[in-house]
């Protein structure tokens, strides 16, 4: 057998070879924490957890080291994207988007690094994130062993966030904690930017998108996660969610964008949720002639800057 030969190809997110090797194609690369000379904004790591391997990027804005006496910020939980299967809380990608965001907005910021598949299959991630938050949670007398998050964090005024399959598990982990609870925190809003949904059934315009665009969301749905019952799997479809009207907060904030193959899963959402008997607010905001996360890719334009000061005034 040659070492070459494939046994998956999700291009452009990784290729797993029959020999087991697995090729990620792109979100590898590693930025230090650091003071960032444009913001101000510093960060550092925190080991979470040794076994498994749970880390966090936390990040603090330029006012709480100017500012005296030091009144406490908004509390953002971010999830990055990539597919459950690429990125971290150190691509250069998210640490300069949340270098921004954390200035712009003015919060403190924990960007969850959670295990990958599929090294780390599903449900893997979503353990990692409910750990990660019953950490951040650990904080909230003030009594937790990061000093950051006992000096600058307000958990009366928590807010999930993240892109993609990070949005996806800011939902999964907002419907925990409506379910469950999180002790000592008060989560105020989510933000799901492109949120990674689908299901079994077409909704809006998905039955008119290339057979193979479809595919390939259900082929890597189930690559991540061997034992899922599919793509109508609860995490992935949240109409299929019995739960759905127990989601713990009181405002939700979607994203969609007009060229993704996911934006009328992000509609359906909105539409869903409204009827679930939830008791918030849900607002949708589509970029018009975008594809999926620009935001991430094109952040200094003018639809990336609108969507920032959108979240920035969610937060606030």
């Amino acid at each position: 057998m040659s070492n070459e030969e494939l046994a998956y190809d999700f291009s452009p997110a990784l290729k797993v070879y029959k020999d087991g090797r697995v090729e990620r194609l792109r979100g590898t690369d590693i930025a230090p924490p650091s003071t960032d000379p444009k913001t101000g904004v510093q960060s550092k790591d925190v080991v979470i957890s040794q076994e498994p391997a749970i880390s966090a990027r936390l990040y603090i804005p330029k006012s709480t080291t100017t500012s005296s006496p030091q009144t406490k910020l908004p509390l953002l939980i971010y999830f990055h994207g990539g597919a459950f299967c690429i990125e971290s809380s150190s691509s250069p990608t998210y640490h300069n988007y949340l270098n921004a965001l954390v200035s712009e907005a003015n919060v403190v910021a924990v960007s969850v690094d959670y295990r990958l598949a599929p090294e780390h299959p599903l449900p893997a991630a979503y353990e990692d994130s409910w750990a990660a938050l019953k950490w951040v949670a650990s904080h909230s007398d003030g009594n937790g062993s990061d000093d950051w998050l006992n000096s600058f964090a307000d958990f009366q005024r928590v807010f999930f966030a993240g892109d993609s399959a990070g949005g996806n598990l800011a939902h999964n982990m907002a419907l925990k904690v409506g379910c469950e609870g999180l002790a000592g925190v008060n989560l105020i809003g989510i933000v799901l930017v492109h949120p990674y949904f689908w299901g079994t059934e077409p909704v809006g315009e998905e039955s008119t998108a290339p057979a193979a665009g479809r595919e390939f969301i259900s082929a890597l749905w189930r690559f991540t996660y061997p034992s899922t019952r599919g793509s109508d799997d609860p995490f992935f479809n949240p109409g299929k969610d019995s739960k759905l009207g127990e989601l713990g907060c009181v405002k939700v904030l979607v994203f969609v964008a007009e060229k993704d193959i996911l934006k009328d899963r992000g509609v359906y959402y909105s539409e869903i949720l409204r009827k679930s008997g939830w008791k918030g607010v849900v607002e949708l905001i589509e970029a018009t002639g975008e594809g999926h996360v620009f935001h991430l890719e094109d952040p200094t334009c003018d639809n990336a800057v609108a969507l920032e000061k959108k979240i920035v005034a969610f937060l606030n």
